[in-house]
């Protein structure tokens, strides 16, 4: 088991790492240098080459069964093309700092969805509060966003679609048998990059000497970074530290990815988007709070 100490400096890696993601997909999209579904795509292979790498190095073996590749099928689905690409569309009608923040939306579903589908998580008062806060959250966002140059209406239900597959794919990763973490991260990263290449065909239709310095190295981060090197620190965080132990950063991704578009990348501050992240990331905190017997 590794120190206290290192657990949380990996927990501040992931945070910058993840919390970053969201401006580098807005890097890749802007000017049309990448569609929605090559930064899907191309994610996902250099994040799958990553992944393979370290399954290698660990010394890792895929199963020779059918029934844990059905699995890890359903965790490309609803776990890397599903979601990467809701992201990936909403970021062409909403900003990234509100893409971060309502990503913050996730452990909210997955409360709700763990009710109804997961035995001993029901309910409680503070649930039931933290998920109105948050729904309060996002009506403040839904409101000045209704005309909005920066951020649609469209935008933002296409991230919360994503949200609520993350919330799913928690649910089922839950729900179905225990596999070796860095195992199951590369086999559904490999099987999504494959799908993404079937069902999309332009996606080797590419012309690297198009694309700016600034917008391919964009791209290579966000491959290299939160799709490879984020997921082998989130396993190595819930194999030593917990889950309960990360879900500490559902409350500093949001704040972290709306201050870095602000500050990088320029976007508007609204008064209603403040009050939104403080409202969510309350709801988050009010929700994790236990019933006392």
């Amino acid at each position: 088991m590794q120190s206290t100490l290192r657990n949380y400096q990996y927990l501040f890696l992931i945070i910058i790492i993840w919390g970053s993601s969201f401006a580098m997909m807005h890097e890749c999209l802007v000017g049309g240098h990448f569609s929605p579904e090559q930064t899907v795509g191309y994610r996902l292979a250099i994040g799958s080459i990553v992944l393979l790498i370290a399954c290698i190095f660990c010394r890792k073996s895929f199963p020779k069964t059918l029934t844990p590749w059905v699995h890890f099928f359903i965790y490309a689905i609803i776990g890397n093309i599903v979601p990467f690409l809701l992201i990936s569309r909403g970021q062409m009608h909403i900003t990234s700092g509100m893409t971060g923040l309502l990503m913050a939306f996730v452990p909210l579903v997955t409360m709700v969805l763990a009710h109804i589908f997961l035995p001993n998580n029901a309910l409680n008062r503070y649930k039931i509060l933290g998920f109105i806060l948050g729904i309060s959250g996002v009506l403040f966002i839904l409101a000045p966003s209704i005309g909005d140059g920066k951020n649609t209406v469209f935008g933002i239900l296409l991230i919360l679609g994503a949200a609520a597959s993350y919330a799913s794919h928690g649910v089922v990763v839950e729900k179905f048998p225990k596999y070796d973490p860095i195992v199951a991260a590369t086999a559904s990263s490999i099987l999504a990059c494959f799908l993404a290449f079937v069902i999309w065909p332009d996606m080797v239709h590419l012309n690297l000497n198009d694309i700016p310095l600034k917008t391919s190295l964009n791209m290579l981060a966000l491959g290299v970074l939160p799709t490879g090197l984020g997921a082998l620190i989130f396993f190595n965080l819930i194999n030593n530290a917990g889950a309960t132990f990360i879900s500490n950063m559902n409350y500093v991704i949001p704040v972290y990815a709306f201050t870095l578009g602000a500050i990088v990348l320029g976007e508007p501050v609204l008064w209603q988007n403040l009050l939104a992240l403080v409202l969510i990331v309350f709801g988050i905190f009010v929700s994790r709070r236990k019933v006392k017997s």
